[in-house]
């Protein structure tokens, strides 16, 4: 229960850091994915796949990051029902200011931890993920 009550209290700081981006942690989640590819597009299973929330709509979110300009879409030349899906500059040019604002969000939480204790809670929380 912990970890749960943990997880809502760092969910809800990172959904009110994105409300001023108007982006959703899910579409931060998807952009921070396609900027992890280094300009290379993937399809949406790739990004399904890579997601922290499994039930994410990733077409949803596509098409909400494409209307915004964040991202692009096009058809895969070696399979016409595939779409690849990249980062435009502009995507990166707002994770580029996010990055700091979401650092500090995540800072608020860790300053009550050591450099040493962080390590062991990484570790830790690695450990009881693996089944």
């Amino acid at each position: 229960m912990n970890l749960i009550y943990t997880a809502r209290l760092m969910g809800e700081m990172v959904q009110d850091t994105m409300k001023a981006y108007d982006l959703s942690q899910e579409q931060f989640n998807v952009l921070r994915i396609l900027r992890g590819q280094k300009g290379n597009t993937v399809n949406m299973c790739v990004i399904q796949e890579r997601m922290i929330a499994k039930t994410s709509n990733t077409t949803r979110l596509v098409d909400k990051l494409l209307l915004k300009g964040l991202v692009s879409r096009e058809v895969c030349p070696g399979n016409r029902r595939k779409m690849e899906i990249g980062i435009t500059e502009k995507g990166l040019e707002l994770l580029k200011n996010l990055d700091p604002v979401v650092e500090e969000a995540e800072n608020r939480f860790a300053r009550n931890l050591s450099a040493e204790e962080l390590e062991t809670l990484n570790g830790l929380l690695e450990k009881y993920r693996k089944q």
